[in-house]
């Protein structure tokens, strides 16, 4: 399902559904609530990247209630980095499938009947306003439902019947915000957590990878594509995936290829089958037998990575694969815009981002389900210039500037 068809569904189903069950809850006897939880529920389903970002609040739960079993709830196609992270058991993850509305509803119902068998302490809606989920929380039956809450702010309408409401703060790191929600378990203040946040203990251990593994999908890039056998090599992502307004501009990326094949490197177009475009649009322009479309040439994330250790750099739109890179030795370049690093930035110091605070940016937030009021000209990505990435992908590679090369042009 498209991303429009999906708010469509959350906005005319999803705010009846609440409502419903907000009456209901009204009417019911307050619950039993078991402490320490046992069994508790994450439920995280739509972004890859939130899921990196979330391996804090794996920890620290492990931390807090060593001896409670730990569920996942979360779309089929991000189950392979839940499985790459390693946070929970692979027997303890429910996916659903979101490819269809028929599809998504029949294993909805099988969800929430499995949800309702493993008997759940407490939960914990990590979706940022999102009313499926809050809908799943409700209806696993969990006695202790944590979850964010609009409180007197703005934001999506997603019932009452969360009785851990989290008041969403846009001015605190979404780790952050996941940590308060293993705190809001046992808060009892309103809103809950009203403390100093404990810090985020750094960013989550990297991927391993076997020497074999690592040179094993070398040999095969190299059997493939020799001629970038010997240089440096840069992966750039330029699709804005399912938000295409978080885009830095294709003629933007083109230009900043054709800097750094003057100057000596190769370059590889990442992305999905789908991103075909993006990459014919940059190998057309730079002709150059050193930049090279891998759009859809990995089958897995774990390929992926291990296509990143390979790389001296990576370049990207804010999306999975900046978030990917802190799982591996990448330096990274992200760009931000229409949302804020503020909130998303890496968790890994080896990555910079661009970002110009300009006085609409950031314009996708929580409160508005993601939807920008931008006219599609993205100026908070538009005034980031080209110049000014290849200094920073200059200094990151550790290379000087070729004289004589100008930006965009092949010398």
């Amino acid at each position: 399902m498209n991303i429009k068809f999906q708010r469509a569904v959350d906005h005319f189903l999803g705010v009846p559904i609440c409502a419903l069950l907000s009456v209901i809850e009204r009417f019911r006897g307050k619950p039993a609530v078991s402490m320490p939880p046992r069994r508790i529920l994450i439920i995280l389903l739509s972004e890859m990247g939130s899921l990196v970002l979330a391996h804090p609040m794996f920890t620290r739960l492990k931390l807090q209630y060593p001896g409670a079993q730990i569920h996942v709830l979360l779309f089929a196609k991000n189950r392979e980095v839940l499985d790459l992270l390693c946070v929970v058991p692979e027997v303890n993850i429910l996916t659903l499938n979101d490819r269809s509305l028929s599809g998504l509803i029949a294993d909805s119902l099988k969800a929430i009947r499995t949800l309702r068998a493993l008997n759940f302490d407490a939960v914990i809606d990590c979706e940022l306003f999102a009313r499926i989920s809050s809908i799943f929380s409700y209806l696993s039956g969990a006695p202790i439902r944590v979850g964010f809450h609009r409180h007197t702010q703005e934001g999506l309408y997603r019932g009452s019947f969360i009785n851990r409401a989290v008041m969403y703060n846009p001015y605190q790191h979404l780790s952050q915000q996941f940590l308060t929600m293993v705190t809001a378990i046992e808060s009892d203040t309103v809103p809950v957590a009203k403390h100093l946040p404990s810090p985020v203990s750094g960013p989550p251990p990297a991927i391993p990878f076997s020497e074999e593994e690592l040179q094993q999908i070398t040999t095969q890039l190299h059997a493939d594509f020799p001629a970038v056998k010997d240089k440096k090599l840069v992966f750039v992502y330029p699709s804005g995936g399912i938000l295409p307004i978080r885009a830095w501009p294709t003629e933007y990326y083109r230009q900043l290829c054709a800097s750094l094949l003057a100057e000596g490197c190769a370059i590889g177009v990442i992305g999905l089958q789908g991103d075909k475009s993006f990459a014919q649009a940059i190998t057309a322009y730079c002709q150059s037998p050193v930049c090279i479309d891998l759009t859809g040439y990995t089958k897995s994330v774990r390929q992926l990575l291990a296509l990143f250790h390979r790389a001296a750099l990576l370049i990207t739109n804010d999306g999975g694969p900046g978030q990917f890179a802190a799982l591996t030795p990448v330096p990274t370049i992200i760009f931000f815009g229409p949302e804020t690093p503020r909130l998303y930035r890496s968790l890994t110091s080896n990555a910079y981002c661009f970002h110009l605070p300009l006085s609409c940016s950031p314009c996708l937030t929580a409160y508005n389900h993601r939807t920008s009021p931008c006219d599609g000209d993205n100026q908070c990505l538009k005034q980031i210039t080209p110049e000014q990435v290849l200094a920073k992908a200059r200094e990151m590679l550790g290379t000087p500037p070729e004289a004589g090369v100008e930006i965009g042009k092949i010398a």
